[in-house]
């Protein structure tokens, strides 16, 4: 009868650690694919990150350019009072 329980013993203990060497590869798969899917993910935000930059670039130049326009437009109507307002003065006097 001893033997027998031993036997049993034995085998139980046998399936268990056959049981935890799957839960351990499982565990090492599962490992792997999340540092895989991280690596991409981290690739996927570094493009995304130069595609951002690239078009805030490209916004600062337009309104860099539309500064621009506006200061030409503001200077050229402060000339044209100002040569307005002398012409003014000039047929007054």
């Amino acid at each position: 009868m001893q033997v027998m329980e031993e036997s049993r013993t034995d085998e139980r203990f046998r399936q268990v650690d056959e049981r935890f060497d799957r839960l351990e590869a499982s565990i090492t798969d599962f490992r792997t694919e999340v540092r895989g899917s991280i690596a991409e993910l981290r690739k996927e935000i570094k493009d995304s990150n130069a595609e951002l930059r690239a078009e805030v670039q490209l916004t600062n130049g337009r309104f860099d350019a539309l500064q621009r326009t506006l200061l030409q437009v503001g200077g050229g109507l402060i000339a044209t009072m100002i040569a307005a307002s002398a012409g003014l003065i000039a047929t007054q006097l």
